[in-house]
């Protein structure tokens, strides 16, 4: 008599659990930190709220003339509080951004990744089908997708906070190419995030000690940061402007040097007279060295978007330098 019962499968026949796939891993890491993300989405709608409140503030505030008059008063012009105090809080909103950028990096480096791989977590994921460079991978995807996000829209709205200021004279404290500006007004600040996060996974498999990768992340980044900051004006080739008044000298120009050139072009700089002990008569001191002709070195405001994708470049080089010699130090340590 025959069973109705089929035949038992044999055993290699068995269906293999399907891998991990970076999706997944993505979620357990957002759940893992799910008070990290919480936190940053409270630091992203703090810094909206700072930006959108000192533009409502400024648009209430009445700009007046010494005298109270609200009719054009040149140089007696008298600026409201609001406004001066909005400038002020402003004109450092581009290193605010850069910090946050950083400490995105930080955070990779030692809870993210470091603090698994000293504690030894890590092991239980590598033993559920996920393999070292996927598990690197997911902690370096999701954090860098959140903070370009996150980072666009504080951008896009710092830049609108700065462009309620373009409307009112005598407006100092906010040049396109101030140091505390310019890091945060482009796509400048998302590569900078993305080099910290590349650095943040490099020095946590480098290191593999939570503090110390923090440390040593937070290092690297403030010397990247400043170098960059102190070399900006030689990223982009700067204009060369010959003689004196408005068509040489604007106020939206980032100023780089000045001085007199000589009749066969060579350029005598200010700084070498006043060197030379004579400031009270440098231009004296210009003309007897051959100074005929006064310039100044420039950048431009339409320089902006050149310096800007030249220093994204660099930054964006650097971190996929950085993220391929993580997974190469990842791949030496585990295989």
């Amino acid at each position: 008599m025959s069973t109705l019962t089929p035949p038992s499968a044999p055993k290699s026949d068995a269906v293999a659990p399907p891998p991990v796939t970076l999706r997944g891993s993505a979620r357990v890491l957002l759940r893992v930190h799910r008070k990290a993300l919480w936190a940053a989405g409270g630091l992203l709608v703090i810094g909206i709220g700072i930006v959108v409140a000192l533009r409502v503030w400024m648009a209430s505030a009445k700009e007046l003339c010494s005298d109270g008059d609200m009719t054009p008063c040149g140089g007696d012009y008298l600026p409201s509080y609001a406004r001066t105090s909005s400038e002020l809080y402003l004109s450092d909103g581009g290193t605010v951004l850069l910090l946050l950028a950083g400490l995105i990096g930080v955070f990779v480096a030692g809870p993210l990744i470091a603090r698994e791989l000293e504690s030894g977590t890590f092991r239980l994921a590598w033993a559920q089908s996920v393999s070292p460079a996927h598990w690197l991978a997911a902690r370096l995807a999701v954090p860098a997708a959140l903070a370009v996000i996150g980072l666009t829209v504080l951008i896009a709205v710092y830049r609108w906070g700065l462009w309620a200021l373009r409307g009112y004279p005598y407006s100092h404290l906010t040049p396109w190419h101030a140091s505390g500006i310019f890091p945060g007004t482009g796509p400048a600040l998302l590569g900078f995030a993305l080099l910290a996060v590349a650095v943040g996974g490099l020095c946590a498999v480098l290191v593999r000690r939570t503090l110390l990768s923090m440390s040593l992340t937070g290092l690297v980044l403030g010397v990247v940061a400043l170098g960059l900051g102190k070399r900006r004006y030689e990223l982009w080739p700067h204009v060369l402007r010959q003689g004196q008044g408005p068509q040489a000298v604007s106020p939206v120009d980032w100023h780089l040097d000045y001085g007199m050139l000589t009749a066969s072009g060579h350029r005598l700089y200010w700084q070498d007279c006043f060197g030379d002990g004579m400031a009270e008569d440098a231009r004296a001191c210009m003309r007897a060295r051959g100074g005929v002709t006064h310039f100044t070195e420039v950048h431009p405001a339409s320089h902006y978007w050149p310096l800007q994708l030249v220093e994204t470049g660099i930054l964006l080089a650097l971190a996929a330098l950085a993220v391929f010699a993580a997974f190469r130090v990842l791949r030496r340590l585990h295989g």
